[in-house]
């Protein structure tokens, strides 16, 4: 069971079609490199532990100007995050939500809520060159204003999901393919190199944003499959924990969207994959994964168009039912 309301009409669903180099460093201002330990340095915060709270998860796609509820601005993204921060929220991965470790990786006394970035188009991470082949993440990209954020308030902490594609039209393949928007084909390893450095998840949106309703369970598991190779081939030895089910449709056989396996006819390879977590594409926050009615193949998001970050924050704190973090004793004895 989820929050007794629901965001998203079922146009609003299907309206969501596919949404050489080395390392590089943030933009101006940014720490070079971030804290990897569980719990950031900061005194509890101002709220009881509720550990049967929900937990609302938060959906972005592109980060620009546009007519859709796909689309947010940088300043709005900026925006968002600066509420959550003064309303005393703290982000986790959806892997720590489904692995319940939400105690372990944000102080007591703190919310939590995660972010999740679908499609892995230019605009969600986006380099600059500099003279002499250098290269920065452009602060106005999602990667450059969390990562600026992350170094400006303590106890941030570069803790959002981004659901990659790696063959996705308009150059949406592992943000930016064909040189499109300025990003080179080669960034593109190194892009998702960085992100798993940086501390972000990294998580399975198919390799081309098929509708997976509309193929064989053969197909479906063949686009899954895919690419979780092609995340290996940039980060070998990534595990992958996460799905997020192209415009929230299900397969036709459920359960292949979690666990399956495709033989690859070229190298002779079997790629299986089985991830605890399934995200929804819309919904109210979800149930406290120590919560029976919890479901992790079943995670609710909520698009976050206009103002719905500040209206969900508002019913949450308003009913005092936002999950708050018990702290890294209780997440480890639990």
């Amino acid at each position: 069971m989820k929050f007794p309301w629901r965001g998203g009409s079922a146009a609003a669903l299907l309206a969501c079609v596919g949404c050489g180099v080395g390392d590089a460093r943030p933009g101006a201002g940014v720490a070079a490199a971030f804290a990897a330990a569980d719990v950031p340095a900061q005194r509890p915060g101002p709220f009881a532990p509720n550990r049967m709270g929900y937990v609302p998860v938060f959906e972005y796609h592109v980060i620009g100007a546009g007519p859709t509820e796909f689309h947010h601005t940088p300043r709005e993204l900026q925006a968002d995050l600066e509420l959550l921060y003064r309303r005393g929220y703290r982000p986790v991965t959806v892997a720590e939500l489904d692995e319940r470790r939400i105690d372990q990786v944000v102080p007591a006394g703190y919310k939590a809520f995660a972010a999740v970035f679908d499609d892995a188009s230019p605009s969600q991470f986006r380099y600059l060159e500099r003279p002499g082949g250098r290269l920065e993440v452009d602060p106005t990209s999602a990667v450059g204003i969390w990562t600026r954020f992350t170094a400006a308030h303590p106890g941030w902490r570069n803790a959002a999901t981004f659901c990659v594609l790696s063959a996705g039209d308009a150059g949406g393949a592992f943000f930016g393919n064909g040189n499109i928007q300025g990003q080179k084909t080669a960034w593109r390893y190194p892009k998702l190199r960085f992100l798993v450095r940086q501390g972000f998840e990294l998580c399975n949106h198919t390799q081309w944003h098929a509708r997976m309703d509309r193929y064989p369970d053969a197909f479906v598991m063949e686009q899954i499959a895919r690419l979780a190779l092609a995340v290996d081939s940039a980060v070998p030895g990534y595990r992958i924990r996460t799905l997020a089910l192209p415009l929230g449709v299900w397969p036709r056989n459920r359960s292949i969207a979690w666990r399956g396996s495709w033989r690859d006819p070229g190298s002779g390879r079997t790629v299986r994959y089985d991830y605890p977590a399934v995200l929804e594409v819309a919904g109210g926050p979800n149930v406290s994964p120590f919560d029976p009615r919890y479901d992790g193949h079943s995670i609710d998001r909520i698009i976050a168009y206009r103002n719905a970050v500040r209206v969900t924050l508002d019913r949450l704190d308003r009913h005092g039912t936002a999950y708050v973090s018990s702290g890294a004793a209780a997440g480890r004895g639990r």
